[in-house]
């Protein structure tokens, strides 16, 4: 059995016979699976049934007779090929091809007796499974270009929507928002983010009837690796009673904040307004480098407290963006394209790039603390978890960090001895907010930059990791803020 593109069987044996059987797999999941192509006229479609066993590998077999043929398959609706077996750029876009002879050769593919269709860490529901192949002879074509010109009209497009449509129309029709007093205990407000599933909250101060900045999961961190410290001057204890007032007080030390004649000064909330156009909303959450941004608003002639409406984020600004380009996709020339022949994203250097900037990875072994120090000094919100053949096992994001308030498990735990497997398994249990059951988001170097998008807007996904198709070794993570950088750039 071939674990992609083809198998070929011998030609049956009698006098006349010029069909040859050829098996077609497809290996990397999906709910429904079809096959068309040049011997069906491009018209009919071929059901592919999944292999017993193995869920995520279909397979159909069809009689062909010798020559040359071109295929591509239909998964869950959309036109695929294979970008591991041999394809070529013919009249129905990117298509695989196959020459059959009269006497095939056997295709000495097989699937990994090791496959298997779990492990102790969650991964995306997308699955893909590992394939060992002993030839790895495809043909490439030159990737595809767009011009420059392109290029600029796409990006006008977009940002014409974004500069005509208003942050109003986040807003949902219902839900919560939670903020918190700037004069609540550090620790129970980490409780909080944790019990409701969230990992940044508004800061409101009665004292000066406003808000005032943001707590989130980096504040978290900064603690953790304090109270790790020897000889820190924040202790067990005076969590208990310490507010998040003095906390951010502490933090502008420790983060060399402006300091003038003995003074230090923080930055100001990064807020916006319902009437605010969604353009200015995003390059104000990239320009200060923020996962969300507090919507608010105020009336000053009546002197009431300004009302805290939502968080926007980039996630729901792309939402918006997909579903209003997804029926007319041919007036941007960029979406089609493969993320891979787009300059953006971080990926993982090769052979002779020197240049390009290391991707953060860590082993399931590797401390508490090495997870900590990335995020900080990398200034990276998430970190792929791999395996020694650098094959994506999970990801521990910044926001995973709030699992270490239950129970305040943080009280009596090592950074430097427990490792990210243990620290995933603390957070094992479903947040009661927008909980999805599905950690790792992935795609393929091959997938469009509409699809990535479209990935991208699901509510808590926040980037997705770049994996080879068969082994998901690690080649690289987009992010929201790499989509919009360059899509506004």
């Amino acid at each position: 059995m071939s674990a992609s593109g083809i198998d070929f069987g011998r030609e049956s044996a009698g006098a006349g016979k010029t069909l040859t059987p050829a098996r077609f797999v497809w290996p990397y999941g999906g709910r429904s699976v079809y096959l068309s192509g040049s011997f069906t006229g491009w018209s009919e479609h071929l059901p592919m049934t999944p292999v017993e066993g193995l869920p995520t590998v279909f397979q159909t077999i069809c009689s062909l007779p010798p020559g040359y043929h071109q295929y591509k398959f239909i998964v869950d609706g959309e036109w695929r090929h294979d970008e591991h077996q041999p394809f070529v750029t013919g009249n129905y876009g990117i298509v695989n091809t196959v020459l059959l002879n009269r006497e095939p050769d056997y295709n000495s593919a097989v699937l990994s007796p090791h496959m298997t269709s779990g492990s102790s860490m969650d991964v995306d529901n997308e699955v893909f499974q590992r394939v060992v192949r002993t030839s790895d002879s495809t043909l490439h074509e030159p990737l595809p270009k767009i011009s420059e010109t392109d290029l600029e009209v796409s990006r006008h497009r977009i940002s014409v929507f974004l500069s005509t449509h208003l942050t109003y129309e986040l807003l949902p029709e219902s839900g919560k928002v939670i903020a918190l007093d700037v004069d609540l205990p550090v620790k129970q407000a980490f409780h909080i983010l944790y019990e409701q599933g969230i990992s940044t909250a508004p800061l409101w101060d009665f004292s000066k009837g406003q808000f005032v900045g943001v707590l989130s999961a980096l504040d978290f961190i900064l603690i953790m690796r304090e109270l790790g410290k020897n000889g820190s001057n924040l202790t067990e204890e005076e969590l208990e009673t310490h507010t998040i007032s003095a906390w951010k007080q502490a933090k502008l030390y420790l983060t060399n904040q402006t300091v003038e004649h003995g003074k230090v000064f923080s930055k100001r909330l990064v807020q916006a307004g319902p009437d605010e156009n969604l353009k200015d909303v995003t390059l104000k959450i990239l320009k200060n480098r923020i996962a969300t941004v507090p919507v608010t608003h105020s009336t000053s002639d009546d002197g009431s407290y300004p009302q805290l409406l939502y968080l926007a984020s980039l996630s729901e600004v792309l939402k918006l963006v997909c579903r209003y380009f997804r029926h007319s996709a041919s007036s941007l020339p960029i979406l089609q394209l493969p993320i891979c022949s787009l300059d953006f994203g971080t990926w993982v250097p090769k052979i002779g790039e020197s240049n390009r900037q290391p991707l953060a990875i860590l082993r399931p072994n590797s401390s508490l603390s090495a997870a900590l120090n990335l995020f900080v000094q990398a200034e990276v919100s998430s970190i792929p978890i791999v395996d020694e053949n650098d094959s994506l096992l999970d990801i521990y994001s910044r926001s995973d960090i709030t699992a270490l308030a239950k129970d305040k498990i943080y009280t009596h735990i090592n950074l430097e001895e427990m490792t990210i497997h243990q620290a995933l398994q603390l957070g094992q249990e479903p947040y009661s907010y927008g909980a999805t059951g599905q950690r790792c988001h992935m795609c393929l170097r091959s997938d469009s930059l509409h699809k990535v998008m479209e990935r991208l807007a699901k509510p808590g996904v926040r980037r997705v990791v770049i994996v080879e198709a068969g082994s998901k070794r690690v080649e690289g993570i987009i992010s929201l803020g790499d989509v919009f950088r360059f899509l506004l750039s």
